[in-house]
């Protein structure tokens, strides 16, 4: 039996993006991001309400600093208390699954889709999508980037600027390009919040 194309997604496999109703969910997503990005700061209500229309689903209050930049809002799911800051990225041609109480720093990228390396390949215009998952508590930093198919642990922290190309685990701080684990999260950090400078 063949598969249609949004089970292709679905499965990690090839698929046309351009088939199937994907523009049109796509289109629809993007007029709330056009009319989110475009309130004045001081219409909060409109802005929550508009944030319960992009999204797939919230599990509560969860504050987004625009612009915010998304390519279908549906795909996206956010737990209690999430921050974004400005410039947020979310290529979410699949699930992007974020925890409760993550903080997302400025220009973070978060991209769940890829094209094939071939340029034969890449030019029959198919796409790859994998999920990507962030626990609660996480802190991604200012323009990090998060690669399909990443997991991203509970309580971790994503150093600025890194490229996340791997699962990372929970209660670790891990940076760089390509990101990898530098320690674990200890007691020492509930006393000092950085170099050595003692919390009050």
């Amino acid at each position: 039996m063949t598969m249609s194309q949004r089970e292709r997604r679905a499965n990690g496999l090839l698929y046309v993006s351009r088939s199937e109703g994907m523009t049109e969910d796509r289109i629809r997503g993007k007029e709330l991001m056009y009319d989110f990005n475009h309130l004045r700061p001081g219409e909060v209500e409109k802005r929550r309400e508009l944030l319960g229309k992009m999204f797939g689903g919230m599990t509560g209050e969860c504050w987004i600093e625009p612009p915010l930049y998304f390519c279908y809002g549906s795909h996206i799911f956010l737990g209690e208390g999430v921050y974004m800051n400005m410039g947020v990225t979310l290529i979410d041609d699949y699930t992007i699954t974020i925890g409760n109480r993550v903080l997302i720093g400025p220009n973070v990228t978060i991209a769940t889709s890829g094209h094939p390396v071939h340029p034969e390949v890449r030019m029959q215009r198919q796409i790859y999508a994998l999920p990507i998952t962030i626990g609660d508590r996480v802190w991604i930093g200012a323009g990090a980037i998060i690669c399909p198919g990443v997991t991203i642990g509970e309580n971790a922290v994503i150093g600025a600027g890194s490229v996340v190309t791997r699962d990372v685990p929970a209660n670790c701080i891990a940076v760089g390009n390509p990101c990898r684990v530098l320690r674990e999260v200890t007691e020492e950090d509930r006393v000092c919040y950085v170099r050595g400078r003692r919390i009050d």
